[in-house]
């Protein structure tokens, strides 16, 4: 990694250079080729497969695109058939058939076709069919088409007209993923210009995952064109991209900055904070990475794409942070620093970090009560949770959509006056081979009428070979309802069956409901694999990493409850509808099938990097020292500042995309957000130091055969200033000996900036130290890098030793307020 860092730092022109031609170039070749995602959520060998192969193969003109025009009169307007309500609409029907792009127009005028309208005749709709699939279409075109109906109700009162459907929906997009993304941002340059206090060190974090993330995002529009990715994937990738992105160079320059305050020179700080939190940004990148690609053990086109789009986001933001970041930080030189801390360097040089203010105090505060901060932290994640017994995996249609909208509105003006099920019939369809086979299924529309459940059955209808049959069956109730999905689920089970006795007549059930029921069952059945496989993973890296059991269990543990809790959130507001409809979400609705799993695989990831930072710490601390107290503090209070604030940015970026107008994305984006404050708040700096003060020695157990097979790898090198002293063969430390006698001052520092000897205070001026500390929990929080040693050098005492006189502060200058403090 150091070799790295100054090969980048040396010719950081070069580098620079190559990442904007990179960047340029993808982009360049993703404009030059265009888009060409997939929502294909068909799963080969299912019923609702099969469908749409018979339909496709069988009866193309129903397998297209088509939008849908609905026009309502009020009850004092007349009826739609009414003389000038129909001369109005007949003509701007004809109009839009005229329209580029649309092939055909299907109205209930002038062919007698009465089915279109309600039996109220208070509403009335026709279908366009446009010449190429709505992912393909220009929202100008839609527009026109909907310009021109609309403009056939302006002069006849009480006439309502809307448009639905997949083309309709590009016309509603208010939302912009852009605006999204620069929310996010600058609420992210806020906080770390907060924890900077100089604007070019805030710049460099955001730009270095601008760059990662604007590569990626052009990069999985090329990726479409070689592999089903769903419309989705780049605006996933931006959403997890800006967030760990921007983490991860805000852990190396944090580490940067800390060097430079130690006096070393610009090169030098920039080398051991790539070679020390560099290491611990590849273990993290590479974490969140096979979680992701943990979903290709599903074996599901639609997911493999948004795996791989999501990992090569994640990839290259890791790239941006090991190269380009190192070039940036000797581009500005000092100016990593504020003005302030530059002048206090200039006129006091060097000077120890330690870890103060409310961090500190908090690290003091759970050690001192860890069973009743254990009980309340497990008492609010499990009150989250609750909502996820209840979860429901569904499809969300236009029903969902906004009130405002006019696909919402085109949606309920269709359910009030052909029924709840007519936004999503089923199709029914049949393989017929002989006059036995044409019988039975002529004759099931007859048995389907007399079914509970549904509304109404068209008659069947043959292929012109006649070897293939489909009939559409409209539902009772809508197509989100657990009703349909139990209808779905009686044809297949009950009633055709006993259609096809005697016959070899195969009836296969399509549509919305039944794909999405379908797919559910897919995810759901493969769901245990998935989780198993992403724990396995994530416990043999940190068993590898921390050489214990106890911990990768814990973080296996805590990562379900924080998957559960935030889904108990998703729950409480998509599916129950809590403040959805004041969010500007739409109204209550299932649960899209897709989103545990992707959810699970980030979460764990993230997760997973929480974990790193702040049990390295630990981990550290505990092998100088063998005492489980002391580690557990000064990693809490040494890591959590930087936790929180990288969880501050993350939480901002994942809560604008929900101004990103879309369902799917507003839902991993509250997911997300709700998981990481609750995994860095609750779970990282309350819950799991707690339980592992209340477990002792027990968090660093490993069986000694274990132990002697496990290879050795290390998630930070240690930093020349910095880290636990190894033992003569590079491995564990060397055995400390007794604890150091009550009151010991700790041996000189030693290293390349010579500090003042340290003393020991008493419990009345380190009490006044802590009051006295104004640091806030944000503009303090990025006092220390990850894995630190609060600014000692080597040979320095980093830790209260056991024994040591209660209130006495070791290994600090006078007046620090610090965690090392031991507790009374």
């Amino acid at each position: 990694m150091a070799a790295l860092a100054r090969w980048c730092l040396r010719r950081r022109a070069t580098v620079i250079a190559v990442w904007l031609a990179a960047f340029a170039a993808v982009a360049a070749a993703a404009a030059m080729t265009g888009s060409a995602y997939s929502n294909d959520y068909d799963i080969p060998g299912t019923g609702s497969s099969k469908v749409s192969a018979l339909l496709e193969q069988r009866f193309p003109d129903r397998a297209g695109d088509s939008d849908t025009i609905v026009w309502h009169t009020a009850d004092d307007a007349g009826t739609v058939d009414a003389p000038g309500v129909e001369r109005r609409m007949a003509t701007a029907l004809r109009q839009v058939a005229d329209l580029p792009g649309v092939t055909s127009v299907t109205g209930p005028y002038g062919a007698g076709d009465t089915s279109r309208i309600s039996a109220d005749q208070h509403t009335a709709y026709a279908t366009v069919v446009f010449r190429e699939p709505a992912a393909d279409l220009g929202e100008a075109e839609v527009r026109r088409v909907l310009d021109t109906v609309r403009s056939a109700a302006s002069g006849v009162p009480g006439l309502e007209v809307e448009m639905g459907g997949a083309g309709a929906g590009l016309t509603e997009r208010t939302g912009s993923a852009h605006l999204s993304e620069a929310i996010g941002v600058g609420v992210a340059a806020v906080v770390l210009f907060l924890a900077f206090g100089s604007l070019a060190a805030t710049l460099l974090p955001i730009a270095t995952a601008l760059i990662g993330v604007g590569t990626a995002y052009a990069a999985i529009g090329l990726l479409g064109h070689a592999m089903t990715v769903a419309d989705f994937a780049p605006m996933l990738g931006m959403l997890i991209g800006l967030g760990v992105g921007i983490d991860y160079a805000l852990f190396i320059v944090t580490r940067h900055r800390g060097g430079l305050r130690r006096g070393l020179p610009v090169e030098e700080a920039a080398q051991r904070a790539v070679a020390t939190s560099g290491r611990a940004v590849v273990f993290a990148g590479a974490t969140v990475c096979l979680a992701l690609l943990g979903m290709l053990v599903l074996r599901l086109s639609f997911l493999n794409g948004v795996a791989v789009a999501a990992a090569l986001t994640v990839a290259l933001t890791v790239a941006a942070s090991l190269t380009l970041l190192p070039a940036l930080l000797g581009l500005i030189g000092m100016r990593a620093l504020s003005r302030r801390e530059r002048r206090r360097l200039a006129e006091r040089g060097p000077e120890a970090m330690t870890a103060k203010g409310l961090c500190a105090r908090w690290a003091v505060c759970v050690e001192r009560r860890p069973k009743l901060l254990a009980a309340v932290a497990v008492a609010l994640i499990a009150v989250l949770a609750l909502p996820t017994l209840s979860l429901r995996l569904g499809t969300s249609d236009q029903g969902n959509s906004p009130s405002d909208s006019t696909t919402r509105r085109a949606y309920d003006l269709l359910a009030e006056g052909f029924g709840p099920g007519f936004n999503g019939p089923l199709t029914l369809m049949g393989g017929i081979d002989g006059a036995d086979d044409r019988t039975a299924f002529t004759a099931l529309p007859e048995t389907l009428r007399g079914v509970d459940g549904v509304a109404s059955v068209s008659a069947a209808e043959l292929s012109r070979g006649g070897d293939t049959g489909v009939i559409t069956v409209v539902p009772g109730t809508a197509p989100q309802s657990r009703a349909t999905s139990d209808l779905v689920e009686r044809l297949r089970a009950e009633v055709l069956p006993r259609a096809e006795e005697g016959t070899s007549l195969r009836v296969y059930v399509g549509g919305v409901t039944a794909g999405y029921d379908d797919f559910a069952a897919v995810i759901v059945s493969k769901l245990p694999l998935f989780v198993g496989v992403v724990v396995a993973l994530g416990s043999a890296l940190l068993l590898l990493a921390f050489r214990s059991v106890g911990i990768p269990v814990k973080a296996a543990v805590m990562n379900v409850a924080a998957v559960a809790s935030s889904f108990g959130v998703v729950v409480a507001i998509f599916q129950w509808g809590w403040g959805s409809e004041a969010l500007g979400l739409g109204r209550a609705g299932p649960i899209e099938p897709f989103l545990p799993v992707i959810m699970v695989s980030v979460l764990f990831g993230l997760s997973m990097d929480y974990q790193v930072f702040l049990v390295s710490r630990m981990y550290e601390e505990w092998r100088r020292t063998r005492d489980n107290r002391t580690a557990v503090r000064v990693g809490l209070a040494e890591t959590s500042r930087v936790i929180n604030s990288a969880a501050v940015i993350m939480i901002a970026v994942f809560s604008a995309f929900v101004l990103s107008g879309d369902r799917i994305i507003a839902m991993f984006g509250i997911g997300l957000a709700a998981a990481v404050a609750l995994d860095a708040f609750v779970l990282r700096t309350l819950l799991v130091p707690a339980l592992m003060h209340l477990l002792g020695g027990a968090n660093w157990w490993l069986p000694r055969r274990l132990e002697r097979l496990l290879p050795r790898i290390t998630v930070e090198a240690e930093d020349d200033g910095e880290g636990a002293p190894s033992g003569p063969d590079g491995g564990e430390p060397a055995p400390s000996g007794d604890p150091a006698p009550s009151g010991t001052v700790p041996e000189p520092v030693r290293g390349p900036v010579p500090l003042p000897q340290p003393q020991p205070l008493s419990r009345q001026a380190a009490a006044g130290a802590a009051a006295g500390a104004a640091a806030g929990m944000v503009a303090g929080m990025v006092a220390t890098a990850p894995g630190t040693v609060s600014g000692t050098a080597p040979g320095s005492a980093s830790g209260t030793a056991a024994g040591t006189e209660p209130g006495r502060v070791s290994g600090t200058a006078p007046g620090a307020d610090t965690a090392r403090s031991s507790v009374p």
